[in-house]
């Protein structure tokens, strides 16, 4: 009985607390369907008395070039996302599955490169960037976030939990490394692929500051720069802000919910292998 009244209580606080979390994301929504005179209103009127979405987001899509910091956004952040998918796999199973001298020293280097901070490390990237004409590129910008030690990292882990015997069967009947990459190895981690996957996409989609030091043209900025350059020039309407924010955040929620499924079974994968 006590355990019960615990549990009650635990999921009591815990909704409480998400209703909290998702207090700002509610108004958000709200505010990005009101008249401007409606936005700060109190108390909060959740639903609007006078609709403006239809004008607010027209205004938005139409009337400025939101619409072309959004397909930046989106031809950067899928582009990175499969490549660094793949060299992250690909590097995670060479770090694993295939013998060749220097792999364990090869990859203890990756690891002391990764605790090299981002920041530490932008001005010799931007000189090589000019150097190699890569610099206010959207080449350039995929090419940042492509290959990733973190990526390798949790693959290599995923990898290792694979039983070589998988490998010396497929060996057998006459596959080489990449059909025993392709058949044999990726379908057995695809929940933690997957989970890597929605990652690199949010990390990447809330970018800002890689665009915003390599990045120059208007015209290629990314959504982070756009929005900026949106609200500094309607900050004054706070309705118009709310609703390129709700419209910038649209494709994290609908990766997250496709890709919840496969997060949930990476998690389980690991907590029951741990």
């Amino acid at each position: 009985m006590q355990l019960d009244i615990r549990k009650s209580i635990t999921t009591a606080v815990m909704v409480v607390i998400g209703f909290l979390f998702l207090f700002p994301f509610f108004w958000m929504i709200s505010a990005s369907l009101k008249q401007e005179t409606e936005v700060f209103n109190f108390p909060i009127e959740w639903i609007p008395k006078q609709w403006n979405a239809v004008q607010n987001y027209t205004q938005v899509w139409v009337n400025t070039p939101f619409a072309q910091y959004y397909g930046n956004s989106v031809f950067v952040t899928v582009i990175t996302t499969v490549l660094s998918v793949l060299v992250s796999c690909l590097a995670a199973y060479g770090f694993t599955k295939v013998k060749f001298k220097g792999r364990e020293a090869i990859f203890l280097i990756l690891l002391v490169v990764y605790m090299i901070p981002h920041q530490a490390i932008l001005v010799p990237q931007f000189i090589l960037y000019r150097w190699l004409g890569m610099y206010d590129t959207l080449t350039g910008l995929i090419l940042l976030n492509s290959f990733s030690v973190l990526g390798t990292f949790l693959l290599r882990q995923a990898f290792m939990s694979i039983n070589d015997e998988y490998l010396e069967s497929a060996r057998m009947d006459g596959a080489g490394h990449m059909r025993i990459f392709r058949s044999v190895m990726v379908p057995l981690v695809r929940p933690v692929i997957a989970t890597y996957a929605i990652l690199r996409f949010i990390w990447t989609w809330n970018d800002y500051q890689n665009p915003l030091i390599f990045l120059k043209s208007q015209k290629l900025f990314t959504l982070q720069l756009g929005i900026q350059s949106f609200g500094n020039e309607n900050g004054q309407f706070y309705s118009l802000v709310m609703a390129g924010a709700v419209s910038a955040i649209l494709p994290l929620l609908i990766v997250f919910i496709v890709g919840q499924k496969h997060v949930i079974e990476g998690i389980s994968a690991g907590g029951v292998k741990g």
